[in-house]
């Protein structure tokens, strides 16, 4: 029979704890996020009784599947989803774009002042959006754009994000492949087009993803600039939702099938393209 020494069971203890360790980490994770999304969908179906009764019903009495047209009757629901559609396309579009072309600059081209350029950039992606609210408000009604589509999207259109991963991963990038397609003079288009961005698909994915869930999600901005539904998105649209009745006694049964019929077009999208985004991200922070 083969000895083991104290060392080998002292590692083997370690191991075991770390893997339990990870475990009941993972576990955590699971029921902070899995709970909320299983009441949310469970409330969805319920009657307006099973929702205001103690103790809290988990698995409803009876199901009410017309909450979901009660929430998309009460309220110009979609109104709402085509405004997001617009306002999450448009944000989403030029950030995507500001952001490739802005880090291909500050990695590929020659500039006086590029890190200073950077720094400004890390800086702005170190300040909270809600800081600068007030200030974008004021602009934005001096230039009577409340209530209209442009007054979301302009301010949104920040890009510090997405310049700083793309720049991470594009310095990543294999040098001597950048060389050897200067060297055949391939200018600067070409080389972006026809080097820089054909290896970088899952990081390009991952900024996409990233990008439409915080749009998709974004609710602050809009609601207040929105004064009606011609411009007002899904998530102020829940709140309209919410206060269709007495708000005191919200029917929340309709709000929380306003909410899961939210979250269903950018959940596909998020699972559908998981695996790029989880790759492309671990490959942009792989160089700072």
């Amino acid at each position: 029979m083969k000895h083991v020494g104290p060392e080998t069971v002292s590692y083997r203890r370690r191991e075991r704890a770390i893997t339990l360790l990870g475990y009941a980490a993972m576990l955590c994770v699971l029921v902070m996020v899995g709970v909320p999304l299983f009441w949310i969908l469970i409330t969805s179906f319920k009657d307006r009784a099973d929702i205001y009764t103690q103790p809290a019903v988990y698995w409803p009495h009876s199901w009410h599947p017309e909450n979901y047209g009660h929430a998309t009757t009460t309220v110009p629901f979609w109104t709402f989803l085509r405004n997001s559609l617009i306002v999450t396309g448009v944000v989403s579009a030029v950030k995507f774009v500001l952001g490739v072309f802005s880090a291909y600059g500050l990695v590929f081209l020659r500039f006086p002042g590029k890190n200073i350029v950077f720094l400004a950039i890390i800086a702005a992606l170190m300040v909270p959006n809600q800081i600068t609210v007030i200030s974008n408000y004021a602009l934005i009604a001096q230039l009577g754009w409340r209530n209209t589509f442009q007054g979301i999207i302009i301010p949104l259109c920040g890009v510090a994000f997405g310049t700083f991963l793309m720049r991470n991963h594009f310095l990543s990038l294999p040098g001597e492949v950048i060389e050897a397609a200067r060297m055949d003079g391939a200018n600067w288009w070409r080389l972006l087009t026809r080097v820089v961005l054909p290896m970088s698909g899952p990081t390009m994915v991952a900024f996409a993803v990233v990008t439409l869930v915080n749009e998709w999600n974004e609710y602050l901005w809009p609601f207040l600039m929105a004064d009606s539904a011609d411009v007002a998105t899904l998530p102020v649209g829940l709140t309209l939702l919410q206060n269709t009745e007495n708000p005191s006694v919200t029917n929340w049964g309709p709000v929380m099938a306003g909410t899961v019929l939210t979250m269903l077009p950018i959940l596909v999208v998020f699972l559908a393209l998981q695996r790029h985004m989880i790759k492309g991200l671990t490959s942009g922070a792989v160089k700072g």
